[in-house]
């Protein structure tokens, strides 16, 4: 569900999934982030060859309706089972505030959801 705004084509954007899903993948507790249903799909061979993971990081969406709004990030980890749910949610969301806050400080607080979809 992307909104189709200026902001969230091309290679800014892409470059700030990439910091956002890096941040995410970083913090401890988090096992790996859930790919998506293309990325399943889409073999390791065949991202090689056309030089590229699918266009974006699996497990992080980052939306916002125009550029005056806040960004809404989702994000989905499979976190260890080691580490408990809900520290490992609220670090990953307090990380990724805080990498966007330093990538694009004049924008609104962005609206950041994780959700843990599996464990390890």
């Amino acid at each position: 569900m992307t909104f189709g705004t200026a902001d969230t084509a091309g290679p800014a954007h892409a470059a700030l999934v990439d910091q956002v899903a890096a941040a995410a993948a970083g913090v401890s507790g988090v096992a790996f982030l859930r790919p998506g249903l293309a990325d399943r799909l889409r073999s390791n061979r065949h991202r090689a060859a056309n030089g590229n993971n699918s266009g974006t990081p699996a497990g992080v969406r980052m939306t916002r309706p125009d550029a005056d709004s806040p960004w809404h990030v989702e994000i989905h980890v499979v976190a260890l089972r080691t580490a408990r749910t809900v520290d490992v949610a609220r670090a990953v969301r307090v990380t990724v505030a805080h990498r966007l806050g330093a990538l694009s400080p004049p924008q609104p607080a962005p609206r950041i959801t994780v959700t843990v979809t599996g464990l390890v």
